[in-house]
């Protein structure tokens, strides 16, 4: 239980307690089963040098939920993902994850720098102006998925465009007609709903954040523009950008997150 939630969670690898442990959030909707099925990242190379601490966000996956949208903002997350990291005894951490699980490691570094020895940014989130757009289509989802108004919501996921690396992938398209399938409407409305609520840390917050960071985006996605990663890249003293268009260049990601986790725990 944290924070009033049951939360499933997985912690594996070598090493501990060294400022060397990853603590890692996957995106909205998703889930470790639903990251696993991607295969963005080999977590089996990864654990091999470092311990890894993943976990099914509040609403998402495995883990329970609750009826106030305001529990699934990214603040809050934030607060659950430290907390969790308390149950396993795991102090400070590099704190990871892709699009909302980097909003919620940037507001875990916000929130309580002191437990923070990096950042793993990966698909940074619209933020900030950009976010106004996607809060709207946030809402609109919620409501159709209320409604029960499947049709309009798949015709209207079917028209985004697809990210550059995954152009030639047919596992994209079928990524959130599963996720429409196997949730509950009333937990996958809740979902979006909160989202709707969220935004990344303030610019100036962010700027204060001290510790290295690594990004990883990849072009040709609205939902996780360029433009955030660009931005993020401006605002963090010491951090690294690295863009993926293609599947050869994605396939790079492991690799650059084990010599980043390295980095840290020999620092």
């Amino acid at each position: 239980m944290v924070r009033g939630v049951d939360i499933r969670y997985d912690l594996a690898g070598v090493g501990a307690g060294d400022g060397g442990d990853l603590v890692w959030g996957h995106g909205l909707t998703s889930s470790m089963d639903a990251e696993d099925e991607l295969g963005l990242f080999d977590w089996a190379a990864i654990r091999a040098g470092h311990r890894v601490l993943r976990y099914d966000a509040r609403g998402h996956g495995a883990s329970g939920s609750t009826p106030d949208p305001e529990d699934l903002s990214w603040r809050e997350l934030a607060l659950d993902q430290l907390a969790l990291a308390d149950r396993v005894w795991i102090g400070t951490y590099v704190a990871g994850g892709a699009s909302m699980g980097c909003a919620t490691a940037l507001h875990a570094a916000v929130t309580a720098p002191e437990r923070i020895d990096g950042l793993v940014l990966v698909i940074p989130p619209t933020a900030w102006e950009s976010r106004a757009a996607q809060v709207g289509a946030y809402r609109l989802m919620a409501d159709l998925i209320e409604a029960g108004d499947h049709e309009t919501l798949l015709a209207g996921a079917a028209a985004q465009p697809v990210p550059d690396p995954f152009a030639d992938d047919p596992r994209w398209a079928d990524r959130f007609p599963e996720v429409l399938a196997a949730t509950d409407p009333k937990r996958l409305a809740r979902v979006f709903r909160g989202a709707a609520t969220a935004d990344l840390p303030a610019p100036e917050a962010i700027a204060d954040i001290s510790v290295p960071a690594l990004i990883l985006a990849w072009t040709g996605d609205p939902g996780h523009p360029t433009r955030t990663a660009a931005r993020l890249q401006e605002l963090l003293p010491a951090s690294e950008l690295v863009l993926a268009a293609t599947p050869s260049a994605l396939a790079t990601w492991t690799g650059r997150i084990e010599r980043f986790l390295g980095r840290r725990r020999s620092a």
